[in-house]
């Protein structure tokens, strides 16, 4: 298992933490996903075969940018 954090500024509510954790729990391989709207940090643990792509475009499809790896 893998473990990547992303700072994502636009995460305000719990209506994005769902949007997010949605889409990320869709991509195979994702085990968990946790979305902190205080600190704006989305970390998620997944299988070594998800790309970070694959996350990436997952955080976007759910209509947010990420701002950096953290």
């Amino acid at each position: 298992m893998v473990e990547r954090t992303y700072r994502v500024p636009d995460v305000s509510c719990q209506h994005c933490v769902a949007a997010i954790t949605n889409e990320l729990t869709a991509i195979p391989g994702v085990e968990r996903v946790k979305v902190d709207v205080q600190t704006k940090l989305v970390t998620v643990i997944a299988s070594e075969s998800v790309a970070e792509g694959q996350i990436l475009a997952g955080i976007e499809e759910a209509g947010y940018d990420v701002a950096t790896q953290a």
